[in-house]
């Protein structure tokens, strides 16, 4: 039953985000809020949406390994599984924008994390925590991102490629609450199946956040990056995964933070360490190619590194 719980959990909860990013697409559409704009909030919040629905409840409970291994079991799972397929694909074009800004900036992401999660090395204290001010510090991180980015569109007048479907505005209200339900719901039912499964068969809440509950509230984002492949929006495959980690975390991590402190094991800091790695991983690889394409054989390298974490975490476990 736990295991039935946590499936319709994940439907409930995918489904939900996508029809809360229609609704509030449409919306904002019907206030005339540019394309780019919404693209850039809107959509992108809607892809982080399951990693923020589950996240909550995780908070509420006060589960922190399932809190902070969701977050970095996501962000791992969206460079090495996510475009480790996309690129295998296809190989994905790569703007200068999101080589030299969006994918650093996702990397100095995942050094705050380190930062902030190691107060026992850097501050000597007795555990490391990652606690309401700091939750604070993500969130301006969150804001001056999304400003900057916003910023940037609308100044040198990109065009966006999303394709919203125009509601009334009876509708586009509708959709949005009921969106929002379907994550209440579906997130709830994910903590408490995840944790249930945790019990049952003796494996910690850190491991079924970095495998079953971040791969199911990734699925969005492989998708998107799939369904944009096949269409031919290269770039969009990649600026969605990058700017989803970077979503996940300023913006859910930094929420978390903020309705209970995030305790830091030390199996924890492996994953943050790996996750530091992949983002490095990343760039590296990009730059190889001049800056301009995430080829076939580096998305194979991806997969395999993807599968030897995997191997490695369970193994351990």
């Amino acid at each position: 039953m736990d295991f039935i719980q946590l499936i319709v959990g994940f439907v409930i909860l995918i489904y939900g985000a996508d029809i809360l990013i229609d609704g509030a697409s449409s919306l904002a559409k019907n206030f005339n809020v540019p394309a780019i704009v919404i693209g850039l909030t809107v959509v992108a919040f809607g892809t982080s949406a399951p990693e923020l629905a589950v996240n909550i409840f995780s908070s509420v409970e006060k589960k922190s390994d399932l809190v902070i291994s969701n977050v970095l079991g996501s962000n791992i799972a969206n460079i090495c599984l996510i475009l480790g397929v996309t690129s295998v694909i296809k190989s994905l074009q790569v703007n200068r924008n999101t080589t030299w800004l969006e994918i650093p900036f996702a990397l100095l992401a995942s050094l705050i994390v380190f930062f902030i999660s190691s107060d026992v090395f850097l501050d000597h204290s007795d555990k490391d925590v990652i606690s309401f001010s700091e939750g604070l510090i993500l969130l301006s991180f969150f804001v001056i991102f999304v400003v900057y980015n916003i910023e940037l569109s609308i100044s040198s007048n990109e065009v966006s490629e999303e394709d919203f479907q125009q509601m009334s505005l009876g509708k586009s209200i509708l959709w949005i609450v009921l969106g929002l339900i379907g994550l209440v719901y579906g997130g709830d039912f994910i903590v408490t199946g995840a944790v249930s499964i945790a019990k049952s068969i003796g494996i910690s809440d850190r491991i079924i956040g970095l495998t079953i509950v971040s791969i199911g509230t990734s699925l969005p984002e492989l998708a998107a990056g799939i369904t944009a492949v096949r269409k031919g929006k290269i770039d969009i495959a990649i600026g969605n995964v990058v700017g989803s980690n970077i979503f996940n975390t300023f913006l859910v991590l930094g929420i978390c933070a903020l309705i209970n402190p995030i305790k830091i094991s030390s199996q924890i800091a492996f994953d943050i360490s790996i996750n530091i790695l992949m983002s490095v991983l990343l760039f590296v690889f990009i730059v190889l190619e001049n800056g301009e394409r995430l080829s076939r054989s580096k998305g194979i390298l991806l997969l395999l590194a993807y599968i030897i974490y995997i191997i490695y975490t369970t193994s351990f476990a």
